[in-house]
């Protein structure tokens, strides 16, 4: 098989019209996604300001403050990302982008918020592959503004 024919071979998450990620990765869904983001961001957070302050070390106050702050900001990023793909669909980095954000929110933020709540710092491990995930998704986003016509 040419490189150029291995290089365009669909698989299930290929980016076409058809594809799995744009069937699930809609300017609606986005934006339900970041407004959920957002939402429990600011539960989480106030929760653990207000109510586990007395429970919670200093340092599991920290892991979910970090967590929280990069929900909030990947959360507001998934945000413009819903609205930016309404005004320009065939953009799909877009796409690309959301996921990398959402797989980076759960990822890194989900693990320190299970670290904070159950202090087994071996779930530290996971919340780099979640920040890994934040950077592709900001490596997406240059990508796809990179390869857009001025």
């Amino acid at each position: 098989m040419p490189i150029q024919s291995a290089l365009n071979y669909p698989y299930p998450l290929d980016i076409g019209q058809n594809s799995m990620i744009s069937r699930l990765m809609t300017a609606k869904t986005i934006i339900l996604l970041a407004a959920l983001a957002g939402f429990l961001s600011v539960a989480i957070g106030a929760f653990a300001a207000h109510g586990l302050k007395q429970v919670f070390t200093h340092q599991q106050l920290l892991w979910v403050d970090t967590a929280v702050k990069y929900q909030m900001f990947h959360g507001g990023v998934l945000l413009i990302l819903g609205f930016a793909l309404k005004q320009w669909p065939n953009w799909k980095q877009i796409q690309w982008a959301a996921l990398s954000f959402l797989v980076g929110i759960l990822l890194f933020s989900g693990s320190l918020y299970i670290m904070a709540a159950t202090q087994i710092r071996a779930l530290g491990m996971i919340t780099p592959i979640g920040g890994l995930a934040m950077l592709a998704g900001w490596l997406c986003l240059a990508l796809g503004a990179f390869k857009q016509p001025e």
